[in-house]
């Protein structure tokens, strides 16, 4: 009873972090699709903006990812022995360094921006989206110490609540800015002088607004996350007062080295995932300029000017990113309820590991990649399938795009079983491992970019298929060394085979339902609200009539003792 009860938690925690992340990007995916519809944005402002937040994600990345994390872990330990001074110590340190390095960050990116958008992207449009996005950067490093410190003290509403305050007022403010720089040209006209009929600089303005939306919510997120602890502060001092446990008394010098010897190689992955999304869209803008310098016939995606010139050929590289990024919002969500395992599991298996218990901590790691693969194989399918409708739906002023999405969606099986090999590698102690098989994946789908892209008959499309050989480089890398930690005894017919069969019917279905009802009502709308709707139930209908879950497994779920009694009700197990 004790294990099932075990098993049981860690999946209320994978929930909780699961529906926190969903909220989170839902939030994001509306305000993308919103802006991307709005007259004037449309692709070629996806990609301004999208260019610009890859500069902005890397910095993010070497300031402040590993924070929380690394803020938590020493924070919890101080306070598992009842050093309050020294953990609240940790606390005011880390704020001095990494306000001192939010700082210098914001700062390289404000005052550098013409030249990362010029020479490194080579998209200069971008320069004023990467000034509105720079002080975020302060801001953010010191929000990320106060959650770490919240965290290590067993409190996550600081995390959770500050995180959804700040992508909330993110989508509203994004939406308003855009709106009014779009549909009150006056606006522009009287600060910029640019006038209605300038279709290119308004894109950039409002890719440039949508980015001071993003400044104005980290700064809102760190002023909740401040009066979060000045409320907490007085409870914070009595406990200091009345503790009598020996206190850390380390230099600050050293504190600040330790911090980042904790922090640095939990940022090293998304430091190497900043590098790659930056360099792709490096060789993007001039693989495009190569490809598309001069007109090839029968191309109808190469725009037809004959001699362009380099400003043209930048325009075009920014809209066919923006064609690329488009889909970003809509794969990230699948990512997001994957996302939580790899959470979850870092702890969870620490924990088993800790105490001995390897069968644990492999049956953590098997059942995450288990239902890993029956979260993103079906939404991956039905991005396949729909994704014309899909695009239609979601984006009627700004189809194009929809088959980038289609091959994207392949790299997406594999960076959600990476996310949960991760997970699992740094459970294990195996912290670099998974940056290691990144690196090596980033290395080849720079190569595949370079020689791909400059190509006029693949150019844009050589991206996806190199993140797809990145992703695959990455899984094979990474779970041949999780299985020299743990035992991994994976059927191939309960994880592949049958999950196989299982989405390949639902895809079939998905299709016939779609054109039916197009047949019958010419509702792109309807159509495809409802193939969605029969896809879902069909294949959690073809997962229980399939087996591909135990009983136990199935209890392991949230409501999962529910669940398996309704599905013996119907005949299914007995």
């Amino acid at each position: 009873m004790e294990k099932t009860n075990k098993k049981t938690s860690f999946m209320i925690n994978v929930a909780i972090v699961m529906f926190s992340q969903i909220a989170v990007k839902l939030l994001g995916m509306v305000y993308r699709v919103v802006i991307t519809n709005i007259r004037g944005f449309g692709d070629l402002g996806n990609g301004y903006l999208n260019a610009g937040f890859q500069v902005y994600t890397l910095l993010l990345a070497v300031s402040s990812i590993g924070i929380p994390n690394a803020i938590s872990k020493m924070t919890s330990e101080r306070n598992a022995i009842g050093d309050y001074k020294g953990a609240h110590r940790i606390f005011k340190s880390a704020l001095i360094l990494f306000s001192a390095i939010g700082l210098a960050a914001s700062a390289l990116l404000y005052f550098g921006a013409d030249f990362i958008a010029r020479e490194i992207i080579r998209m200069p449009g971008t320069s004023y989206v990467l000034m509105c996005l720079a002080p975020s950067i302060l801001f953010v490093c010191v929000s990320s110490v106060i959650r770490g410190y919240f965290v290590g003290m067993e409190n996550m509403k600081a995390t959770s609540s500050s995180q959804v305050l700040e992508q909330f007022f993110k989508c509203t403010l994004t939406v308003l800015i855009v709106y009014v720089l779009a549909f009150f040209p006056s606006v522009l006209e009287t600060l910029y002088d640019i006038s209605p009929q300038d279709a290119d600089r308004r894109a950039m303005f409002m890719a440039a607004g949508a980015q001071v939306a993003t400044t104005v919510s980290t700064v809102l997120s760190f002023l909740y996350l401040y009066f979060f602890y000045k409320k907490r502060s007085k409870d914070i001092k009595e406990k200091m007062a009345s503790s009598d446990a020996p206190t850390l008394t380390d230099p600050i010098g050293t504190l600040f080295k330790s911090i980042l010897m904790i922090s640095i190689p939990i940022s090293l992955g998304s430091i190497i995932s900043a590098v790659n999304r930056l360099v792709d869209t490096a060789t993007i803008t001039r693989g495009i300029e190569v490809a598309f310098a001069q007109v090839i016939p029968g191309y109808s995606n190469i725009p037809q000017i004959v001699n362009p010139t380099l400003e043209q050929l930048q325009k075009e590289a920014a809209r066919l990113s923006g064609q690329l990024g488009k889909c970003d919002a809509l794969i990230n969500l699948p990512l997001a309820l994957n996302i939580s395992f790899s959470t979850v599991l870092v702890p969870a298996i620490a924990g088993a590991l800790a105490k001995g218990d390897k069968k644990s901590a492999s049956e953590k790691v098997i059942y995450s990649l288990l239902i890993s693969i029956l979260i993103i194989m079906p939404c991956a399918a039905g991005y396949i399938v729909l994704a014309k409708p899909i695009y239609g739906m979601l984006y009627p002023n700004a189809q194009l795009g929809y088959d980038l999405m289609q091959i994207s969606s392949i790299a997406m099986i594999f960076t959600a079983l990476n996310q949960t090999i991760s997970g699992s590698l740094q459970g294990c102690g195996k912290v670099l491992a998974p940056s290691t098989g990144l690196l090596i994946g980033c290395t080849a789908k720079f190569i595949l970019n370079i020689i791909l892209i400059r190509q006029p008959q693949i150019n844009i499309y050589g991206a996806p298929i190199g993140s797809i050989v990145c992703q695959v480089i990455s899984f094979t890398y990474g779970f041949t060394v999780l299985k020299r930690q743990v035992s991994l005894n994976l059927s191939l017919k309960k994880f592949v085979v049958k999950p196989v069969i299982a989405t390949s019917l639902m895809g079939l279905a998905t299709v016939i339902v779609y054109k039916v009802t197009m047949l019958l009502t010419s509702v792109n709308l309807l159509a495809t609200i409802l193939s969605i709707g029969v896809a879902v139930l069909l294949y959690a209908f073809l997962i229980i009539a399939m087996r591909i879950m135990s009983e136990e497994e199935i209890i392991m779920l949230p409501s999962g003792a529910r669940i398996l009694r309704t599905v013996k009700k119907l005949g299914f197990y007995k």
